[in-house]
């Protein structure tokens, strides 16, 4: 820290519609991975926390679930989640994508966050996707009937302007403690992260065949006489089809994900590791409590 600034620190919430890039943006502001990614949208079930930390400041940034009309309990909990960082951070970076014109959802949030108190951010993701000159009419159509305290384009995926937004950031922080140690890059313990690497290759090789209705959960995580780290993981799912699928024809699909997941899994612990999953049917897991709760949707974590 220099020892003529004050330091800074506080939390920022990342809030949109789901799919628009707020996972991308955490891992791009983070610097390595900390959130899962697929283009199956509502990914994101848990608040995510990834820290950022510098010499004169550290940045908590929360990624939170999608907000959508929720069709379960598990759509409830995920709702909640986002809600509750409303009041609870000192920014709120609301972020929508450059490729999709202003919809419901959008206004819907919108609506949430006006009478907010917080200070807001207008960041419109994916700017390397759209021509220059449509920027300027985007922005016109946000902030002609909402007031942002500031509008930051940028694009997640290839880091254009992220600096400048991380800046911007720092610059509405106040003076505060450094709330975790410098090095430390989220506060999720490792069981659950490699529980949402799991989860990730699942979304993203079976896709549309296995939306939402799968969970994955850590049974055990222990380093053997080997001097590898053996992963114990069970995979949930709603019905016996989609345990076929998750399965695959001799064991494939579920060995591929073994092995994408294994990769991610290696790079966060800095070891090698042994993966091994298994598949477990239990119907309607995301309506039941109990289930929920199993798999990690605890209810005082929404509250």
């Amino acid at each position: 820290m220099q020892d003529n600034q004050a330091f800074k620190s506080g939390f920022i919430s990342i809030i949109g519609r789901p799919n628009v890039g707020k996972s991308t943006l955490l891992n791009r502001i983070v610097g390595q991975k900390v959130a899962i990614m697929s283009d199956t949208p509502q990914t994101t079930r848990n608040k995510i926390q990834g820290v950022v930390t510098t010499e004169s400041a550290q940045m908590v940034f929360i990624d939170t679930p999608g907000i959508h009309k929720p069709k379960h309990r598990l759509n409830d909990f995920m709702l909640k989640s986002a809600y509750s960082t409303f009041n609870q951070v000192d920014i709120v970076l609301f972020m929508v994508n450059a490729e999709e014109a202003r919809g419901g959802g959008d206004n819907f949030i919108m609506e949430r966050i006006a009478n907010i108190k917080t200070p807001k951010f207008l960041i419109i993701n994916k700017i390397d996707k759209i021509h220059p000159e449509a920027l300027l009419k985007i922005i016109t159509d946000y902030t002609n009937d909402y007031e942002f305290d500031e509008v930051v384009p940028v694009s997640a995926k290839n880091g254009n302007n992220v600096q400048a937004l991380l800046n911007t950031i720092q610059g509405y922080l106040p003076e505060g403690p450094q709330y975790y140690p410098e090095d430390q890059v989220t506060d999720h313990p490792e069981y659950f992260v490699v529980s949402e690497f799991i989860r990730e290759k699942v979304l993203q090789l079976t896709r549309d065949e296995i939306p939402h209705s799968v969970a994955v959960v850590v049974d055990s995580m222990q380093k053997n006489e080997d001097n590898k780290v053996h992963v114990y993981a069970t995979i949930g799912v709603d019905c016996s089809s989609q345990k076929g699928i998750i399965i695959g024809k001799g064991g494939k699909m579920l060995k591929e994900i073994g092995t994408r997941a294994r990769r991610d899994i290696e790079v966060m612990l800095g070891d090698k590791i042994f993966l091994e999953l298994w598949v477990k049917v239990q119907r309607d897991w995301r309506d039941r409590p109990t289930h929920l709760q199993d798999y990690g949707y605890r209810q005082k974590d929404y509250e």
